[in-house]
């Protein structure tokens, strides 16, 4: 057995509701819920919960909704300051050539061998999805195409994307360049929350540039569902999709869908899923900020317990009218946990789940110190956990 296991302890039930399911709740949570798209995602955006999933986890080209991750390498470097708005990018002969007018794909127009400042090239691949100016920003920040997708795949990971692998800028067809639902419901999130000044543009309904008009190719800012991003994509081999954010009475969701066959039908499943969303779930407050929820066992450490509570409120969404719906949590943490553990220290995550399927997890936080026991101590703690691994086998 490994010296280092997830240790799981679950938690008391941590609320009971009663009523009568809505029908349309009750056969998205049976997969029935009717969408064309092969992979789609529906998130809480306040608590991150999944209230509807199907093969969210599946590896598939994103096309153009892997420019937010573009966006994000971007919005990091503006926010630290190394880039500004009005700083200029030259748009190179390659760019131009592979991601321009000449390309005959989405393309912000902008002439080859001519200077576009930074606010321009965002509009540009927000609103018009420009593969020349995801290009540019690109070339412009990393030297190449090539060594701008290292950084993709760099802040991927330190923003918690754990399956994506990045080619490009553009989200153009490579075989190397492949997303989740999942990842771009995370990434999505992290945009909303992390870059609200930026997050305005994508709900920016047309760019003008020279001599061209741009309108935003997002068909939910169209419809009376409260959308105010993100992005759309496709290609031949990545079929439709939509990333799409929406707000209503104070309460956002996030969608993903991708893999669709026609353009009305990415529009029509986003939208669908949304509105099922916002009429059958309510957000709760289940702890607060900095609240004990539970502990964690510390071997050899002066206490042998330390507890733990999360930073910020934890909210949970459930359906609004549930029958005998159940939430459950549990602490998971890798073990043995040893001293000396620091206060502040994240040392375990919890897991919500409920009976209707949705389902988060919160990262906890050490709220004291746990300095070493000592020999004894730790001589006592070696010899329980030892005979606990041999009842183990």
């Amino acid at each position: 057995m490994s010296k280092s296991r997830i240790w799981r302890h679950a938690a008391a039930t941590i609320l009971m509701v009663a009523a009568a399911f809505l029908a349309t709740a009750a056969a998205a949570q049976d997969g029935r819920i009717p969408i064309k798209a092969p992979r789609a995602l529906l998130i809480d955006a306040e608590s991150g919960a999944t209230l509807f999933q199907q093969n969210a986890d599946e590896l598939a080209p994103p096309a153009s909704m892997s420019k937010l991750m573009t966006l994000a390498v971007l919005f990091r470097a503006m926010k630290e300051g190394r880039i500004k708005p009005t700083d200029e990018f030259v748009m190179s002969v390659n760019a131009w050539r592979n991601g321009g007018a000449p390309s005959g794909t989405s393309a912000m127009m902008v002439p080859v061998n001519t200077k576009a400042t930074v606010d321009e090239l965002i509009r540009g691949i927000i609103i018009q999805s420009g593969n020349d100016a995801a290009m540019c920003i690109a070339e412009g920040m990393a030297g190449s195409e090539a060594a701008f997708a290292k950084l993709m795949a760099e802040e991927a990971r330190r923003i918690g994307l754990t399956k994506s692998t990045f080619a490009n800028a553009t989200g153009l067809s490579d075989p190397h360049h492949l997303m989740t639902a999942r990842d771009l419901a995370t990434l999505a999130r992290y945009l909303i929350e992390e870059y609200p000044e930026q997050y305005k543009i994508f709900g920016e309904r047309e760019f003008r540039y020279r001599k061209h008009r741009f309108f935003n190719r997002n068909p939910l800012l169209a419809l009376s569902v409260g959308a105010d991003g993100l992005k759309t994509g496709h290609t031949s081999e990545a079929g439709y999709g939509l990333v799409g954010s929406a707000v209503q009475d104070g309460k956002r969701l996030i969608v993903v869908v991708s893999g669709l066959e026609r353009a009305d039908y990415r529009r029509d499943d986003a939208a669908k899923l949304l509105d099922w969303g916002f009429k059958s779930f309510n957000a709760v407050r289940l702890y607060d900020a900095n609240e004990v929820v539970g502990q964690a066992r510390v071997w050899g450490g002066k206490t042998w317990y330390v507890p733990l509570a999360p930073k910020d409120d934890v909210m949970f969404t459930v359906p609004k009218t549930p029958a005998n719906q159940r939430i459950s949590a549990e602490i998971v943490y890798k073990a043995p946990l040893k001293p000396p553990v620091r206060k502040g220290e994240q040392v375990a995550m919890l897991k919500l789940s409920s009976s209707s399927s949705s389902s988060t997890e919160v990262p906890l936080y050490a709220t004291e110190d746990v300095p070493n026991g000592g020999i004894i101590r730790q001589g006592v703690d070696s010899l329980v956990l030892m005979a606990l691994r041999r009842l183990a086998f």
